[in-house]
Order: C-alpha cells, then structure tokens, then sequence
C-alpha cells in the first residue's frame, strides 16, 4: 500500500509503522506512542496539502541574491572613500574633516551650489555638479553613514537587477537627486515650516551620495511590490512594503534636521529609482537577449559621464578656487530677498572677472560683467557706489587688455596697471567695511574660505 491510499479493512487491525518516524504502532492506535504523529490517512493528506510549494520564480529571486556579483557596489565605495581621501588631503589632514572639510574644498572638487552651476561667477555653466555630488560628502561621518547604507543595499539591488542597470540606476537617481536640490533653491518663495522641508532660501553647499541611496530604496520598493507573488516570505518583509518603516523614519529625521539636510534630494532619488523599477524589466539570472546590450551600453555612457565630470573638475580647479574665495553669498531670507540675490550676483560677477582680467584679457566678458552691474538692482547709496566704483575698475582694466602686448609693456602701461590694482584692494576694503554694516540689514556676509593656501572653515553648509 502506497502512502497516498487509505488503509484497507485487512490491515487497520494491524501493526505498523509510524510514517513520521518509523515506529511501530500498535493496532488500532491513531497516534504513534514514540513521536506522537497522527495515524490518520485523512489528517496526513491535509498536512501534506498544508505545505508550502515556492515555485520557479522564488527559487530564481533566491539564485539572483545568492549568486550573481556585487562588483559595482564596491567599486562605487571605494570611489566615494578615494575622493574623500583626496579632499582631506586637500584641507590640510586637519581633523575638522570628521565633520566638515572647508567650504573651498567642496567646491572645488564639485560640490552644488547653483551660483556656479548657473555661471554667476564666473560666466562658465559648470554643469558636471550635477554628477559629482554623488561622490563626494561634507566630511568623514557623512560619508561612513552614507557608505554603510551602500554597502547594504547596493548589492541587493545589484545582484537583482544585474551590474549593468544598477550603475544606470545609481548615477540616474543621484543626478535626479543634485537636480531637485538645484530646482528647490528658492530665496523668493514665502513658504511654511513643512515647505522648508523641500525649499531652500540661500544656496547651501551640498554633497553625498544619499539621493542615490534613496533611488535603490526606491526602487526596491517598487521591486517588492512588483513581484510580491512570487516572492518567499522573508524576501517579502525585506522588499516592498518592508521599505516603509526605512523611508518614513528618515522622511522624519530629515523633517527635524531640516536645515542640516537636503531632503530635496532625498525626494528625487527616491521617485526617480520608484519610477525606474516600474518601467524597467527584470531579467532573472541566466536569462540573455539583446536588451542586456542596450543596457551595456547605458552603463557605460553612465560611468564616462561620470568620468568626464571629475576630468571637468580637475581641468576648471584653479578657476574655482579663484571664483569661490572672498564671494558674498546671502544667508538669510529677507523680504526684498530677489533684489539682495540679483545685486550680490551682479557684484560677484564683476568682481570674479575683475580677478581674472589681466590673465585672461578677454574684453568682451569684462563688457558683460560691466553690463550686468548696469543692470543690478538698486539697494542703497553706499551699495550703488561700490557697484559704481567697481565698474569704473572693470572699464579700465578692459581698456588696458583691449591695448597691443607691446603697448602692454611700456613703463606708462604698468604704471597704470599698478594703480588699477591697488585701486581694486582699496575697493575690497570698502565691501568689508559696507557688508559689516549692512550685513545683517540684507542677510549676507562675506566668506574668506582660502588665503594663500590655507583654508578655513565657513558656516554656510548643508549635508544630504
């Protein structure tokens, strides 16, 4: 008699064998007297029927956790700890780094801020802080909380969806990050408490990988959602709806340390990686075709963007650190916040050109930047007559860039050269002397971050 039949009226008076763990059982006995099993034909059926059966598809989820490579997570973490290393080499391996490396080092080496991605200083659009914020952090603790969450959910996502698309989704989500931080900088936008969890009244430094990290939460999310049928019950809690608890309880931390973190980009990773896993395929392991080229090719335009961002920031970082040293920048928001931001511009411009002038002798952006002063709101009498005199240092030294090189040369030319930039530090003094009188009327203050070399510590940070 096979196990699946019913005992027949020959043998229920008889002893057997236990089918749990082979005792015998005495006639009659409906339980077994070693390990007290059920005897029942009936009961045993529906134990039987009781049992989970996973099919396929959970035994290929398990195979693409436990076997495909993670190559990709670390690579991306030892990249964000080599810069990290290369910017504390930059400020001098002071200790201050384990919280903030100075404001100048951030810029140069890509940090956003808007003024220079807009081109206000220096009129260069410098677009690449759109990719690499992504790989670099404000100081040492910022980049050991965002690297641990990397090293977490990077390989999750990696081992699912394959190397090739979780590059594509690290850089995607992370631009998609810097960029809702880029679009939520709005110093004339009234808004409430819980409007400045999105919205930023000055331009804030910001840098870390977390819009990225948001982006693979994202996208498990989703992930979880989209197959929860086929799923096992633990890769259920882990996936989908178990990514709840994870995002609302840094929504909430970044709720109450809004100010100290860009929870913009937080935002924006988080519905660009939901947005990339609903429209993305998922191919299991082992499963080939020609999308896996495409997404090849993806991956590799993803890592020469990356690429030639870093080569961007080498080839422009003198002129950086040039633009971003003694450059007013608001602080506060005030009621006349627009006109504050459209005249700092202006003068920023004028002066970063001014600096520039006898290197690079360009005539035509000193008529712009002196075009754009024209054109500065108005704020005071003492601010009009800074923005008056600086023009009248642009004109002049466009006139002697505009002369012939041997012109250049003659002792009446230097002369003047001379004059024009003793006359621009005298003109340096009177900017201080006004922001410290009017500073706090306006909300700006001057930063110094770089003085031959040494940097310093600036309070116009925030963290993501």
């Amino acid at each position: 008699m096979s196990e699946s039949q019913p005992s027949s009226p020959y043998t229920a008076n008889r002893p057997r064998m236990c089918r749990n763990c082979g005792a015998i059982v005495g006639a009659g006995e409906a339980v077994c007297s070693a390990c007290g099993a059920s005897q029942s034909d009936t009961e045993l059926q529906t134990s039987r029927a009781r049992r989970p059966v996973y099919d396929i598809e959970a035994v290929r989820f398990a195979r693409a956790i436990l076997t495909r490579p993670a190559t990709f997570s670390t690579i991306f973490l030892m990249a964000n700890i080599f810069v990290a290393m290369l910017m504390w080499a930059s400020s001098g391996f002071g200790w201050s780094a384990i919280l903030s490396f100075p404001e100048t080092v951030l810029l140069v080496y890509g940090a956003k801020v808007n003024y220079l991605i807009n081109g206000t200083v220096n009129n260069q659009h410098q677009w690449w802080r759109f990719v690499t914020p992504i790989f670099i952090h404000i100081g040492f603790l910022h980049l050991l909380l965002n690297m641990y969450g990397l090293w977490q959910i990077g390989p999750l996502v990696e081992r699912l969806y394959g190397s090739a698309k979780f590059v594509v989704f690290w850089v995607v989500t992370g631009i998609c990050g810097v960029a809702a931080s880029y679009f939520t900088v709005r110093p004339d936008l009234q808004v409430n408490s819980l409007g400045r969890f999105l919205f930023k009244a000055g331009d804030p430094v910001s840098a870390g990988a977390s819009g990225a990290l948001f982006g693979l939460v994202g996208v498990l999310f989703v992930f979880g959602i989209k197959f929860r049928h086929e799923l096992p019950e633990n890769f259920k809690r882990a996936f989908g709806t178990g990514m709840l608890p994870v995002i609302l309880i840094n929504f909430f931390i970044g709720y109450v340390g809004r100010g100290l973190i860009d929870n913009a980009a937080h935002v924006g990773g988080l519905l660009a990686g939901a947005t990339l896993a609903a429209v993305v395929d998922y191919r299991r392991p082992n499963e080939r075709g020609g999308v896996a080229i495409f997404w090849r090719i993806l991956q590799t335009a993803a890592l020469a963007l990356v690429a030639v961002s870093f080569v961007m920031v080498a080839r422009n970082f003198r002129s950086t650190m040039g633009a971003v040293e003694n450059t007013l920048v608001p602080v506060a928001s005030v009621n006349e916040s627009a006109k504050v931001t459209g005249y700092l511009n202006a003068l920023n411009n004028g002066d970063r050109t001014f600096v520039f002038a006898f290197d690079e002798r360009n005539a035509q952006k000193l008529n712009d930047a002196i075009k754009e002063l024209d054109e500065a709101p108005h704020l005071d009498e003492q601010a009009d007559a800074l923005r008056d005199e600086l023009k009248s240092l642009l004109a002049r030294a466009r006139d002697f860039v505009s002369l012939a090189p041997q012109q250049q040369k003659t002792r009446v030319a230097l002369v003047e050269q001379k004059k024009i930039l003793d006359d621009y530090r005298a003109w340096v003094q009177k900017r201080e002397e006004w922001v410290k009188s009017e500073g706090d009327r306006y909300g700006i203050e001057l930063v110094n971050e770089s003085n031959e070399g040494e940097s310093q510590n600036t309070n116009s940070q925030k963290q993501r």
